[in-house]
């Protein structure tokens, strides 16, 4: 019996192998996890759909899978060996079929990926099971790297034939031919950096490299201005410093982070722009009725963004707990696809590593960010004299499609004031 990486969620179609959790010859029970797999920013366990011994593992750590690729083999029940099985169809397969790899006509040399993604009928195709095929055609489609799934059987029971390959190779040079396939993009230009001095190699991983896409999307598709300021956060840490007890006796850790939670829900209720996301499609505005806010987590592997949900309806003392249960579950790369989704807002708190003003990017489909440096005492004028304050670096990133200068002013200033006034009534538990 063979189990296949099933859809992984809305969207999601592919992977990469970061554990394999069992090995040939383990008995395995339905649903225990037989590899975890990295999708997006996320880490999820691809559970067993059936129950047996494990006969052959077809996936290795960092390979990439998508949907209905194998992941393992499994003996159940006194069910033959995948490999067994694909030897005995192949004996018992009359003369025509053993020889179908000879008759098919099919150039040797596996078509250019380009060709193969732009065929119209793909899409409705790639999410099927296998399909019915002779162990020798199977082998044959790996070679020219095609997808049998792709390809309609005209046999019984629609399966593939040499005849059915062919036509479908044929169809796909026809368009490449007719100018429909888009030639791929020269590689960039490999430099020897190694002529210059001495250097070492480490790869890029599958989450650096969703990063890097997802920050080259935002950067060329939303038009980022940034507008600075400071605010007094003196006031708020006499707060945390007050009630640090009360929280730690309820299971709770007091935060900078948690307090602008509380303070950006109320911000983005006065300011609705900022909760909306643009639908380029329609080219309408969605404004949300929801505040769930995005924080930037600093991971080992690099940054991940999970969403705290209905921020605007939970007191701070639970914000607080499930701020440091979000943040050390991301840490331990936990987090669900789920996890990370359904964002109205996002905020990147850097003080606890240090600096002051930088420009956060713009977590598509959200309009804006807030990102937060170390605070630091500073001197401050209050009532005509000067006073050592404790002042916090704000840096408001904002879509200019959608939000103008003016509105992210009157935001910052209204943000400024409300955490220099944050009540504590709101901090009491």
């Amino acid at each position: 019996m063979d189990i296949r990486l099933p859809k992984l969620g809305e969207g999601a179609d592919s992977g990469t192998v970061v554990n394999i959790l069992v090995k040939v010859g383990d008995q395995v029970k339905k649903d225990q996890t037989l590899i975890e797999l990295e999708n997006e920013k996320a880490v999820a366990a691809i559970p067993a759909t059936a129950e047996g011994t494990v006969t052959k593992i077809h996936v290795k750590q960092g390979d990439k899978m998508s949907v209905g690729q194998l992941i393992v083999s499994l003996d159940g029940n006194g069910a033959v060996p995948a490999a067994d099985e694909s030897k005995r169809a192949a004996a018992h397969e009359p003369g025509p079929r053993r020889a179908e790899r000879a008759s098919a006509g099919v150039d040797a040399e596996p078509l250019p990926d380009e060709a193969l993604e732009t065929e119209e009928e793909d899409s409705a195709a790639a999410g099927s099971l296998a399909p019915a095929a002779s162990p020798s055609m199977r082998k044959m489609a790996r070679e020219l790297g095609i997808d049998l799934r792709k390809v309609q059987g005209t046999e019984r029971g629609g399966r593939i034939t040499p005849e059915d390959l062919r036509a479908y190779v044929q169809r796909l040079k026809a368009r490449a031919a007719r100018g429909s396939v888009a030639p791929a993009a020269p590689a960039s230009e490999r430099i020897d950096f190694s002529k210059w001095g001495p250097v070492t190699r480490q790869p890029f991983s599958s989450l650096r490299q969703t990063i890097a896409k997802r920050m080259v999307e935002s950067w060329t598709a939303i038009p980022h201005v940034t507008q600075f300021d400071e605010a007094d956060m003196t006031g708020l840490l006499e707060l945390k410093k007050k009630h640090d007890e009360a929280y730690e006796k309820r299971g709770a850790r007091l935060t900078l982070t948690a307090f602008l939670l509380k303070v950006l829900a109320g911000q983005l209720q006065a300011h609705p722009t900022f909760n909306t996301s643009l639908d380029e499609a329609s080219q309408e505005l969605v404004l949300k009725q929801y505040y769930h806010i995005g924080i930037a987590v600093d991971t080992e592997a690099g940054l991940v963004v999970p969403v705290i949900r209905d921020v605007d309806k939970k007191p701070l003392v639970e914000l607080s707990k499930e701020l440091n249960a979000l943040a050390e579950k991301t840490r331990q790369r936990k987090v669900t696809a789920e996890d990370l989704q359904g964002s109205t807002f996002t905020l990147s708190n850097q003080g606890g590593i240090g600096g002051g003003h930088f420009t956060p990017l713009i977590k598509k489909p959200d309009v804006a960010i807030l990102g937060v440096g170390k605070g630091a005492r500073q001197p401050v004028v209050r009532d005509g004299k000067v006073e050592v304050r404790m002042v916090l670096p704000l840096a408001l990133s904002y879509d200019h499609r959608v939000i103008d200068g003016a509105d992210a002013a009157r935001f910052v200033v209204d943000l400024v004031k409300a955490i220099e006034q944050f009540p504590e009534s709101d901090v009491k538990v």
